[in-house]
């Protein structure tokens, strides 16, 4: 396998996308894993607080992704630096991106914290708002920690240390489990806090992966080259502003699809308790197959920057190909898993032999079974921005999501939900419509922009890749 591979580019490209996507796609589904945690401990608070954390923990998360997306332009640009082999830009990029990440943590928390102030004027019922607001004013004070650690992730994953990612995610894991349980249940002389305790488990797991992270670049040799840390006090404005630059579209973007399904957690409050635990429960399992094609879209930003920091057009191409037919075929299979098996799926969130929990345990089973069509368009979308962001590509699929996920995907969700009284199911038939024209055009986008054919050529006479973006600035990298 180890000659054909190094024979057939494509096979290549394949092995070396695996190598970076296992352990990234792990490290999601490890993560994921304590949203599904916190998800079944919220259950054993009964269906009320099931209801409040999944309308706290869905905005949280929400604006977590935002969070996210901006600092991906950390990961694109560490990851051309390192193609081209300048390990020294590296650590200057980590640096101004914690600068970043630190800075618009508090604006957001802001808004964390004054919660109960805005969803109150979106129809959420009072009371579950006010449980909600307890759990968000614990793990709001985990968001600069969570953000430090987004960063640190980008550059180990630009500079080809995935598994570092995954060892730290995996020991935040028990972290926030046990401190659930101690929190939750006011063990060993804990005051005993409910659905507030997990917001604060979380906290303590969000910087406990942060500290972590900061500790091993201190203390291992390998990281020196990069200089990470070593001008931490200083600030960088040409470095700043370009991650800022490149990294607010993506935030813009990821906030745009979050965003349709913030949305629809607040209609879904809106058509009852009944609907929005059901709607959580099959978000969170669809949530946990989609960490997988997450964690390949990260690994495929770094393999298309690291062919455009080395000027191989045709292997950014290769890879962001490549990226995309492996989370498709995964997101093939697990629609599968998800459309036979939906009542399994299901107990494990809820005891199905109690008869209260009947109603929204046969929704959860139809809502499942939607999600078994939409989660394929979803996998390849998310890979495809991954694709384009790595070719620093950014503003062009923000227009593109706004218009996928709101104006086809929201609009025909209230359409089919209100207007033809689908009510839940409607909700859901529409991001299947919204994420499905995403897949169509977002994949079109890179190919149209990384083909041969597309104006801007490669220069190689000058030593310089030009990518024309479609109306935005031209891309260089020298």
């Amino acid at each position: 396998m180890e000659r054909i591979a190094a024979k057939s580019p494509i096979l290549s490209e394949v092995k070396a996308c695996l190598q970076l996507s296992i352990p990234l796609a792990a490290a999601q589904l490890a993560q994921a894993s304590t949203n599904f945690v916190d998800t079944i401990m919220m259950g054993w608070l009964g269906s009320e607080r099931l209801a409040a954390g999944a309308l706290g923990s869905i905005s949280f998360s929400t604006l977590l992704l935002i969070g996210t997306g901006l600092l991906s332009s950390v990961g694109a640009m560490a990851a051309v630096a390192y193609g081209a082999g300048e390990y020294k830009k590296i650590g200057r990029i980590a640096e101004q991106g914690l600068w970043l990440g630190m800075g618009v943590s508090i604006p957001i928390a802001i808004v964390i914290w004054n919660f109960a102030a805005i969803a109150v004027h979106f129809g959420q019922n009072p009371e579950t708002v006010a449980i909600a607001q307890t759990y968000l004013r614990a793990i709001v004070w985990g968001f600069p920690g969570a953000m430090g650690f987004i960063v640190l992730r980008n550059t180990y994953s630009a500079i080809h240390r995935p598994n570092i990612i995954l060892a730290i995610v995996i020991g935040s894991v028990p972290i926030n489990v046990i401190g659930n349980y101690i929190l939750m249940f006011g063990k060993f002389g804990f005051p005993e806090l409910g659905l507030a305790g997990i917001g604060w488990a979380s906290t303590f797991s969000f910087w406990a992966a942060f500290l972590t992270a900061v500790a091993v670049i201190q203390l291992k040799k390998e990281f020196k080259p990069y200089r990470i840390f070593a001008t931490i006090r200083h600030f960088y404005p040409p470095v700043f502003w370009e991650i800022l630059h490149i990294g607010w579209p993506s935030g813009i973007l990821l906030a745009i699809e979050a965003g349709l399904f913030t949305v629809t957690t607040y209609l879904m409050g809106y058509l009852g308790t009944v609907p929005l635990a059901a709607h959580y429960v099959a978000l969170q399992t669809a949530s946990i197959t989609f960490m997988v094609p997450v964690g390949i879209s990260y690994a495929t930003t770094m393999r298309v920057g690291h062919e455009l920091g080395r000027k191989d057009r045709q292997g950014s191409k290769r890879a962001g190909s490549v990226g995309m037919g492996i989370g498709g075929l995964f997101m093939a299979v697990m629609a599968v898993c998800v459309w036979q098996f939906p009542r399994s799926i299901v107990e494990v969130y809820l005891d199905v032999s109690n008869p209260e929990n009947s109603a929204v345990v046969e929704l959860a089973i139809s809502l499942l079974g939607i999600a078994a069509f939409f989660q394929i368009f979803d996998g390849v979308q998310v890979i495809a921005a991954g694709a384009l962001r790595g070719l620093k590509d950014t503003r062009i699929p923000m227009a593109i999501g706004l218009f996928s996920y709101w104006g086809v995907g929201l609009v025909s969700a209230y359409w089919m939900a209100f207007k033809l009284g689908w009510g839940s199911l409607g909700l859901w038939w529409g991001w299947v419509l919204g994420l499905g024209v995403a897949a169509l055009i977002l994949p079109w986008r890179f190919y149209a922009l990384i083909s041969d054919k597309f104006e801007g050529e490669t220069a190689r006479s000058q030593g310089v890749l030009e990518l024309k973006t479609g109306g935005e600035q031209t891309l260089e990298i020298e």
